[in-house]
């Protein structure tokens, strides 16, 4: 599965900075850069420590990480839910990505003009809910009329849809998200032809200064404030730091470069592995002569859907799969090792899938 995450935010916080920062990035594996599949959309590697390991013991053809997609969505203004600025195109792109990350501006700067006169990253991220909050009662109410000229059938699923919708439409009219709002699992069936916006997982993306990349400043925790009833993350980033960072040849240039700043990694980096973790996802590897591969699925997902991440064949057909872990493997050298001391195990269609595990699929179509 491809990832998609979509950068948001208004003009003058740092949100195109970061975007060209990230498509100018360099890729752990030189192999595998930055590519631009149009002009809004690039596409970079996921780090994964784990695959260099398993290159230099399996000595594969092609080594191929993760990969996640960012997409730039342009043309936020107030009154983009009314098609203002480029509003239908930018809400129409929200609708296709798996997560938002919201670039709020967290910096002092007289040199760069702050759209509404002053920084205040809560009043920005309001308006930006605001907008996606006024599209997403807009597609509500177009469904709850429908379903109220329904009602005459006396239908108990078009009554209840009615009541559904009722309460989401409420829950909007207040200001409030979709996803911050409390319903059973199953009455959310109701809204997911809908793929409302403020339904959508985010990440803040706390646009900082030099001085403050490391522990944050009062804007950031103005923000964390702010959510802190919202299921989302908060990432400190500095777009500037991350634009020098992407002009860097080598790994070892990155590396000092980042120790200079008392940071660890980047914040490229730090945003995917929160993207991940907002989305509840892990890894799985599959480990050959010809390739080391790293799939992308979601954690609980059995072995029959992490088949089907491969070849929708894999998961219809499925048969069995022959499963080690990645500790395992490191551990006593090789497949065949690990078969003997019993490390690899035939798993069925009721296996739930680790991270980390090495997976070889048995199907049958």
């Amino acid at each position: 599965m491809a990832l998609q995450c979509g950068i948001v935010g208004l003009p003058n916080v740092g949100k195109s900075t970061l975007f060209n920062a990230l498509s100018s990035a360099k890729a752990q594996a030189a192999n595998f850069p930055f590519c631009t599949i149009d002009p809004n959309i690039g596409m970079v590697t996921v780090p994964d420590e784990r695959l260099k390991k398993l290159e230099a013991m399996a000595k594969p053809q092609k080594l191929i990480p993760a990969t996640i997609e960012f997409v730039d969505i342009a043309g936020l203004v107030k009154g983009a839910s009314k098609g203002e600025g480029l509003g239908n195109q930018f809400l129409g792109n929200i609708r296709a990505v798996d997560a938002i990350i919201h670039v709020v501006r967290c910096f002092d700067n007289d040199n760069i003009i702050h759209v509404d006169g002053n920084v205040n990253p809560v009043r920005d991220k309001e308006i930006i809910d605001t907008e996606l909050q006024l599209k997403d009662l807009e597609s509500v109410d177009k469904k709850l009329d429908k379903q109220k000229k329904l009602a005459k059938t006396a239908d108990k699923e078009v009554l209840k849809g009615i009541e559904v919708l009722t309460f989401y439409k409420k829950h909007l009219e207040s200001g409030q998200s979709i996803r911050t709002s409390v319903v059973h699992e199953e009455d959310k069936r109701f809204i997911e032809d809908l793929q409302l916006l403020t339904a959508k997982p985010v990440i803040y993306c706390c646009n900082v200064e030099e001085g403050s990349v490391v522990n944050g400043n009062k804007y950031v925790e103005e923000i964390r404030a702010a959510v802190a009833d919202e299921n989302s993350e908060v990432v400190i980033i500095s777009a500037a730091i991350e634009s020098e960072i992407a002009v860097l040849e080598s790994a070892e240039d990155r590396e000092v470069f980042l120790a200079d700043l008392g940071l660890q990694e980047t914040g490229l980096n730090r945003l995917i592995r929160a993207a991940y973790h907002l989305l509840s996802l892990q890894t799985y590897f599959t480990v050959g002569e010809k390739e080391v591969r790293a799939w992308t699925i979601h954690k609980g997902d059995k072995a029959p859907q992490a088949a089907g991440v491969i070849h929708t064949d894999f998961e219809k057909g499925f048969i069995r799969a022959q499963v080690m872990s990645y500790n395992d493997f490191v551990q006593y050298g090789s497949e065949a090792a690990c078969r003997d001391v019993g490390k690899l195990r035939s798993e069925g269609k009721e296996y739930i899938v680790h991270d980390g595990d090495i997976m070889h699929f048995l199907f049958n179509v």
